[in-house]
């Protein structure tokens, strides 16, 4: 390992270090409150051995000791005052240690939220729920479990260590011994502790991504009868935390007691040396006993130390994977002179833009495209042909590789995320509504809207007639991702919540293409409505509906390869109207459904001998 390399490790510990303090500092007061309360607590319990070994001295008869009634009243005073400084002292620790965590877990999440898509496309959702919940309670568990005790006892073994060296220094020196040999061993530990916690951190995040993804997708399981795969799946994430935890609880076990024998072997010693002591006429019986507690103070402080120093160790590790979190930069973000846009006039210009995800292969490549304002457009295109790609450009969910997305004519980089995003309205292919009510979900379109202004919006969905309808209205609770209503009515709600929004710029994939024919009229009703003088751009999986658009828009590839109206499209005879045959039986074509349901003994003969298939037409053949 080179000079730097070493000279690094101390260094970015101290980094990491002074930036766990940092959540601390805000509560430094009352951290500083509980400091003192733990010395006064410390103070009076050191002085429970030196008032017993008095109490022995008394009965023994020694000189110029109270009376042992004196002594217990003593004794019991010292227990009552300390008992009221741990009360306040555990209470102020505790509550600054919550709010550390709190404060932790909100970072976390405010970050989370502010990461780009490509953040969360390499990471799974159980994972990040894992460092949210596990990780944060294993800091929350070090922090405000251990703060107490590591503050307590760490003031004990200290004043401890002073009064055994007070009362006997040759009695001290066997139990100094100890504390080299004490060192090497916990140093030799917590090489093994820091990096196996983390593991174990590791190995939850991972079981619990696999379930949530089982448990989130369960009707596709239940289709394709994967129970047991999944059993299986999850019951080898599951058995590799359980070994990765086992080896960590081997070096717990082994680790306290280890430290303890190696005390208790120093009071055997104690108790030895101390009895030739009291035989020899240099050491009272009570002074004997004050040390003997004394060295039971220090064998108790410091296996109370080890036992936090473990958990200590495994914040740490489960620390750095929240830092992990909180060090990814966001690759979408305001630039320095951003501005707010405002209320747009909706257009849009794509400029020479190409756009390639980490594999570093173009998705979209040099793509000239002006978009008026209130124009509708449809994107069409054989699957991976870099629709949605472009589609997600528009509210910056990714950044372009080559070329600028423009509103307004400013490049998007230049306007703020917020007042972009604030113009545009999505309706997704497959809807998602949150666990809560109705209203809730409508009303997530703009929070501040009234009641009056959610009815209408869901009357220009077509939802409000069904809404009306429901047990609570709109107080019903619609279920996990809305799985209490129909497609429909959840393409519906979603429609609603557009519409209360008010964009100027309306994104469609495809909002009716799993919905059945009652469906889908109410829908494509409320979508009239909706893009009634909005700038729209509709990802068109059947083309079905794309004679709604002013233009539309073909890609291929990646690439731009026609644009224009229905008409001009299929007069070309080119992609377009190709992939339109695919899906609609044209003059002179027989339609592929067709063909399937009469079998190629009943097609006719140029068909026949041609070999002819959908995919020959996406070939171009």
């Amino acid at each position: 390992m080179s000079l730097n390399a070493t000279a690094a490790r101390p260094r970015a510990r101290f980094d990491f270090d002074r930036r766990l303090l940092r959540y601390v500092k805000p509560y430094r007061v009352q951290v500083a409150i509980a400091a003192v309360l733990f010395i006064v607590s410390s103070s009076l319990f050191l002085l429970f051995p030196l008032v017993s070994g008095q109490l022995v001295n008394s009965v023994t008869g020694a000189p110029g000791t109270l009376s042992p009634a004196h002594i217990i009243g003593i004794l019991i005073g010292l227990f009552v005052l300390r008992a009221v400084a741990d009360i306040f002292s555990q209470y102020l620790v505790t509550y600054a240690g919550e709010a550390v965590t709190l404060n932790i877990r909100m970072d976390v999440y405010r970050h989370i939220q502010s990461l780009g898509l490509s953040f969360f496309a390499t990471r799974r959702t159980g994972e990040l729920i894992s460092r949210l919940a596990s990780d944060i309670s294993v800091v929350r568990v070090a922090i405000v479990n251990n703060l107490a005790s590591l503050l307590s006892n760490v003031l004990t073994l200290v004043g401890a260590v002073v009064l055994i060296v007070a009362t006997n220094w040759r009695l001290t020196l066997v139990v100094l011994i100890v504390f080299p040999i004490a060192t090497l061993i916990a140093r030799f530990y917590s090489r093994s502790l820091r990096p196996l916690s983390t593991q174990v951190q590791d190995h939850l995040a991972e079981t619990n991504a696999i379930a949530e993804e089982a448990i989130g997708g369960v009707r596709v399981v239940k289709s394709f009868g994967r129970e047991d795969f999944e059993v299986d799946r999850y019951q080898h994430a599951a058995k590799g935390f359980f070994t990765t935890s086992l080896r960590l609880a081997r070096l717990r076990a082994t680790f306290g007691p280890l430290i303890g024998l190696m005390f208790f072997f120093a009071l055997v010693g104690i108790l030895w040396f101390g009895s030739q002591e009291v035989m020899a006429g240099r050491l009272q019986a009570g002074d004997l006993v004050s040390f003997l507690l004394y060295g039971g103070l220090v064998a108790t402080g410091v296996s109370t130390l080890v036992s936090v120093f473990t958990q200590f160790q495994e914040a740490i590790g489960a620390t750095r994977r929240i830092f992990d979190i909180l060090d990814t930069e966001s690759n979408v973000v305001d630039a320095t002179n951003a501005r707010d846009i405002g209320i747009a006039q909706g257009g849009i210009t794509f400029d020479n833009v190409s756009f390639a995800y980490e594999n570093k292969i173009d998705v979209v490549r040099d793509i000239c495209l002006q978009i008026a304002p209130g124009e509708i457009l449809a994107l069409v295109g054989p699957s991976g042909a870099g629709k949605s790609t472009l589609f997600n450009l528009i509210p910056r969910f990714y950044d372009p590789s080559a070329g600028t997305v423009k509103l307004d004519g400013a490049d998007l980089r230049g306007i703020t995320l917020k007042s972009l995003r604030d113009n545009i309205a999505i309706v997704p292919q497959d809807t998602l509504l949150f666990s809560g009510s109705v209203r809730e979900n409508i009303l997530y379109g703009r929070l501040d809207a009234s009641e009056a202004e959610m009815f209408a919006a869901a009357t220009a969905a077509n939802a409000h007639q069904f809404v009306s309808e429901l047990p609570q209205g709109y107080d019903t609770l619609v279920g996990e991702r809305g799985v209490k209503l129909s497609g429909g009515q959840r393409q519906r709600i979603a429609i609603a919540r557009a519409v209360l929004k008010d964009p100027r710029i309306l994104l469609l994939d495809e909002a009716t293409s799993s919905l059945d024919s009652e469906s889908e009229g109410l829908v494509q009703e409320a979508l009239g409505r909706l893009m009634r003088g909005r700038t729209t751009i509709i990802i068109a999986h059947r083309l079905s509906t794309v004679q709604v658009a002013d233009r539309i828009a073909v890609l291929d590839k990646g690439s731009l390869v026609e644009l224009g109206t229905h008409t001009e499209l299929i007069a070309r005879e080119g992609l377009y109207r190709r992939l339109y045959t695919l899906q609609f039986q044209m003059p002179d074509e027989v339609s592929p459904y067709e063909e399937s349901a009469a079998g190629e003994s009943e097609l006719p003969p140029r068909r026949r001998r041609r070999g002819f298939s959908p995919l020959s037409l996406l070939r171009g053949s």
